[in-house]
Formats: C-alpha cells, structure tokens, sequence
C-alpha cells in the first residue's frame, strides 16, 4: 500500500519580517516628523511668548523699549481694540500698531480715517500688502523680502543718521510719495519708510521688521537708538496689539476667501510638502536601474505566458507591436536556417537574399511578409501569422 502524497504549497503572503523591512524606513520617517513638530512647538510656546507686547520680559518682548522710553518721559499705554487705537490718535500721541496684518479691511480703513487727520505719528510694524496698502496709501510692499537683516541707513532722515547701521531688515517697501524718507534699503528698496501726512506735523512710519524692539535684539546696532527715536518724539505711546477677540473684527459682512482664511506661510508650507512627497516618491521607487531577476514562487507555463501576453496585445488593439514581435521572432529562427549571422538577422539586405537562394519564390514577397507594414485588421493579422508559419516550415524542409 502506498502512501498518497500530500501536494505542497508556497505561501506568496510577505512575513512580518518583509513587511518590517519594507516600512521601517517610513516609519521613521514618520516618528521623525512628529519629534521635529513637537520640538517646533514647544520652543515656539516658550521663546515667543509675549511677542511684541511691552509688559512681556521674554526674549521677543518688548519691555526693556518701554522702560526706557518711560526714563524719557514718554508713557506707554497698551490698547487690543480698535476703537480704543483710534480714540488714543492725536497730536502728542505715537501709536505703534504691532500686527497690521491682523486687521481686517475695514478695521485697517477706519484707522487709517482716524490716523490720517490727527497730527500724530503712525508706526507700522512688518506691515505685508495685505496692510500697508490701506494703511499707508501709496506705499506698496514688495513681494520678496530682505536678504540681510542689518542694514545701513543711507538717507537723511535724522533718526536714521544718528542710529546707524540697524536691524531693519524684512519686508521691503516702494512709495508714490516724492517727499517720503527712503532708509535702510536692501537691493534699492527701503526696509524704513517715513510718510508725511498730507496736511499738519502727522507722519506714518513704515518698518520692515520689528527686531529693533525685541528685548533680546534692542542692545545690538542702532537698535535701541532707533527704536526711542521712533516712539519717543510725542510724550504718549499707545502700543495696539491688534486682538481676535476685538467686536469690530466680527460682523463686518466682509466675505473672505479661502486664501484669505488660511495663514501666513502656507504657500512655503505646501512647496515644502510637494519636496517631501517627491523625495519620497524617488526614494520608494522600484522601477530606477537594472531589472532584477525574482524567484517565483510557482512556476508559469511558456504557453500562459504566451497567452496572456497576446491577450493583453488584443486589448490594447495593438497589432502593430504583435506583428513586429511576431516578424522578429520569425527573422531570428529563420537567419542561422540559411546562414545568416544573429546579428544581421533584421537587416533586408542581408537575410532576404539567402532565403532567396534556398525558395523559389519571390523576393519581394519576402520582404514584405518580413519586414512590411502592420496588419490593418485583425483579419490581416491572422493571414500574417499563417504566412510566417508556412514559410519557417518551407525552409525547414529546404
């Protein structure tokens, strides 16, 4: 009695070792990502708290500014509406306000009303196009930004001359107005406007950046010099710290777009994003180099293969390619039948003639079953096949 044998299979599932291989590169890559945000944010919520507020201590505050204009004599008053900006304008009155872009288009419209008439000076600090334009008609912001962040004054303007060199670098500024103050400028545009206004001793300042009133940046270059001089020619100060939580922000009936919802930084965000991907993309790759031979798990009949590739031809309609697959196949038997070298097994000049030599038929009909045009149909394709097939056998029997 013999044993029936039992048939073995060969499992094409990857193991959890294979699938370990495959995505640990992604995996920490991933891991990675996630440390590096939560690093960002965490030094982020430390060293940027407070920025540009006057009562803040930390590094991107503005305290050391007001305690030194308060030596002065100027006092400092912080407002985070609106309405308190616009009642505070006045002629003994400097008022800085910290975020421009913050503003909505008719909260910057209404400042502007208030500003323009008061006889006071208006800073605006790293004011963008979505602001300056408003605030500050005539001033346009130009779209690439400094290089540098310390910069040479290169203008009249007396507190320029008497600061010095400054880091006013940022946001770069163009003007319509023929008797502004042009300072600090990177690539012939100034980091540091100063805009008379229109009627009475009113001006609007237009900086750049707001390094010079930064706690930890006020005792490098003319920093400290320029930032007093700026603030402290009124005896008030009213520093605005634009809020979200201001009424005016809300039921304007402004309708914003999409664009203007996402925030600042987003289009650096998504190219850096699209880099990503494509880094990814050429690094996951399989298709780079050298095809490399893989052990199959079953073995493929010839005749399958054969099949499925003929049906794949049919289904993309592509009797062009058969046929030329189907004709060099044909060429390639037939040239060591006659004499002919491999090589020279796809050249009419030398195969036709020794086919010749060993049929009677006529040249050129060989040609063009050998080296002629594609079938038209499918019909034409069938006869080409029964043609190449009787004429290997006739040269077999020859």
């Amino acid at each position: 009695m013999t044993a029936e044998a039992t048939p073995t299979t060969t499992s094409t599932a990857p193991t959890g070792r294979q699938v370990w291989t495959r995505t640990r590169g992604i995996a920490l890559a991933v891991v990675l990502i996630l440390a590096a945000a939560v690093a960002i944010a965490a030094v982020r919520s430390t060293t940027r708290h407070g920025e540009l507020d006057p009562r803040s201590a930390d590094p991107y505050g503005s305290r050391a500014v007001a305690e030194l204009l308060a030596k002065r004599g100027v006092s400092t008053r912080v407002v985070t509406t609106l309405g308190a900006a616009r009642a505070a304008a006045g002629p003994d009155t400097t008022l800085l306000v910290a975020v421009p872009d913050l503003l909505t288009p008719r909260q910057q419209a209404r400042l502007q009303a208030a500003t323009a008439t008061a006889g006071g000076r208006t800073v605006l600090v790293a004011a963008g196009s979505w602001s300056v334009e408003r605030l500050a008609p005539g001033v346009t912001a130009d779209p690439a930004i400094s290089g540098d962040s310390t910069l040479a004054p290169h203008c009249t303007l007396p507190e320029a001359r008497r600061a010095g060199t400054a880091d006013t670098g940022g946001i770069r500024y163009t003007t319509t107005h023929l008797d502004a103050d042009s300072c600090y400028p990177s690539e012939r545009l100034a980091t540091l406007l100063r805009v008379p206004a229109a009627s009475g001793d009113g001006d609007t300042v237009v900086l750049g950046a707001p390094d010079i009133f930064y706690n930890d940046r006020l005792d490098e270059q003319g920093n400290a010099s320029l930032a007093l001089q700026l603030l402290g020619s009124r005896p008030h100060l009213v520093w605005y710290l634009p809020s979200l939580a201001d009424a005016s922000a809300a039921g304007t009936g402004e309708r914003k777009s999409f664009f203007d919802l996402l925030p600042s930084g987003w289009l650096w965000a998504t190219l850096q994003l699209f880099i990503a991907a494509a880094f990814a993309a050429f690094w996951r790759a399989r298709r780079f180099g050298p095809l490399v031979a893989e052990k199959l798990p079953v073995a493929i009949r010839a005749s399958e293969t054969t099949e499925g590739r003929a049906r794949l031809y049919r289904k993309a309609n592509a009797r062009d390619r058969a046929a030329a697959a189907l004709r060099a196949a044909t060429r390639s038997r037939l040239a060591p039948l006659v004499g002919v070298p491999l090589a020279r097994a796809h050249t009419p000049e030398a195969l036709l003639p020794a086919l010749s030599a060993h049929l009677a038929g006529d040249g050129q009909a060989l040609h063009s079953l050998l080296f002629g045009p594609p079938p038209v149909d499918d019909a034409a394709f069938i006869a080409l096949t029964d043609q190449l097939d009787a004429l290997e056998r006739e040269v077999r029997r020859s």
